[in-house]
């Protein structure tokens, strides 16, 4: 991940900024441009990535950290082995499990999972949810 940013509010301030001086040498840009223009200069892809990352809405996740948590009901430990931004302060992120995780709860059978992509709120939790209401996915650490 990025290091972490300034809030949304003073990224757009960068922007109107930007815009002004822009402007000033007779190349004016749209506010949409400019927003676009100070997300590149943080070295992120584009305006939606930043207003994510933001210091308002920033994971305290990072590539290679280790976690534990809860999947489907199963604790776990792992690493982070993806994490990208999505939009609305939502985060994908993919886990390597150190230990295969066993998705079903009968005794008869087994299904042992070694990684899972999810989509996150910045607690750590998925929107998804089992019919208990548990969500599929618990960062706790």
């Amino acid at each position: 991940m990025t290091p972490t940013l300034p809030t949304t509010t003073a990224l757009k301030a960068q922007a109107r900024r930007l815009r002004s001086a822009l402007a000033g040498q007779g190349r004016p840009v749209g506010h949409s441009a400019a927003l676009e223009l100070v997300a590149q200069s943080h070295g992120l892809r584009d305006w939606n990535t930043a207003a994510a990352l933001s210091a308002e809405t920033a994971p305290h996740w990072s590539l290679g950290q280790k976690v534990s948590g809860s999947y489907l009901g199963q604790p776990f430990t792992g690493q982070i082995l993806g994490l990208q931004a999505k939009s609305a302060g939502r985060f994908g992120i993919t886990i390597g499990f150190d230990t295969p995780v066993d998705t079903v709860r009968s005794p008869h059978f087994s299904n042992l999972r070694r990684r899972v992509s999810a989509t996150v709120t910045p607690q750590g939790r998925t929107v998804e949810h089992t019919s208990d209401g548990t969500p599929h996915l618990q960062l706790t650490a």
